[in-house]
């Protein structure tokens, strides 16, 4: 299991308080790719015992979000997701959600940044492609 960054992850937590709720832990933050991993619980499931929807977007906005924070262009202060696309390939029902961000385009407005969501098997779980506005 790969180790977590805790520096990081509690700027994680200190920026967005929510993932600290969630468990959100931060793997690897640089400006090319940032990893983070949400361990699979009973709380945070369906009926059906997969790991909610919800809590998976959470865990990649969370990160996309950290990765477009990092490609900041000049003068940019920070961002805010305006779009979000999920799709979902198959259910999480143990173990950990790893997310892997990496910019598709940064711009001097935008940053688009797409995120998989992985199983600790490495299968594909969830593919998210969000925009960042730049503030």
């Amino acid at each position: 299991m790969r180790a977590v960054d805790e520096q990081a992850t509690e700027l994680m937590h200190s920026a967005m308080p929510f993932t600290r709720e969630l468990g959100i832990e931060v793997l690897e933050s640089t400006t090319s790719v940032v990893s983070t991993r949400l361990a699979w619980a009973a709380e945070k499931c369906t009926a059906a015992g997969a790991l909610h929807g919800g809590a998976l977007m959470a865990l990649a906005d969370a990160t996309g979000g950290m990765c477009a924070l990092l490609n900041l262009p000049d003068g940019g202060t920070g961002t805010s997701t305006i779009e979000s696309k999920t799709n979902f390939f198959r259910p999480l029902t143990s173990g950990n959600a790893t997310a892997t961000a990496q910019t598709l385009h940064v711009g001097r407005r935008t940053i688009v940044v797409e995120t998989e969501i992985r199983a600790d098997n490495d299968k594909l779980v969830a593919k998210v492609t969000q925009t960042q506005a730049v503030l």
